[in-house]
């Protein structure tokens, strides 16, 4: 299980951006790395083409590069502020079958993610 998933609310602890929160767009696993909306923004050059209707597309753009996935911390629901993450681990019942789950936790504060 992964203590940082798409969607989640992230917190910069360093690097340019150090202090700046945003939602994590996407996880690129095999990189270790996060593409966090408003964070690490970058200026991309995109060559000039044509689309469907004639019109011009290209120019200077700004994205969002990928951050390492140590560089960031996720946001506490109830502080917050950055927390590390933990788990707890549920019996839940279904179809008369106990299973057992994790559930990502706030170490700051408790509350589940």
């Amino acid at each position: 299980m992964a203590k940082i998933k798409k969607g989640d609310l992230v917190v910069v602890i360093s690097g340019k951006d150090r202090g700046k929160q945003g939602r994590v767009l996407e996880v690129l696993k095999d990189r270790d790395r996060l593409v966090v909306e408003g964070v690490q923004r970058v200026t991309k050059h995109v060559k000039e083409g044509q689309s469907q209707r004639g019109t011009r597309t290209g120019g200077i753009e700004t994205v969002e590069a990928p951050i390492h996935v140590s560089n960031v911390m996720v946001v506490d629901p109830e502080t917050k502020k950055g927390t590390r993450v933990g788990y707890r681990t549920e019996e839940v019942e279904r179809d008369g079958r106990t299973r057992t789950t994790r559930v990502r936790v706030a170490k700051r504060s408790g509350k589940d993610i």
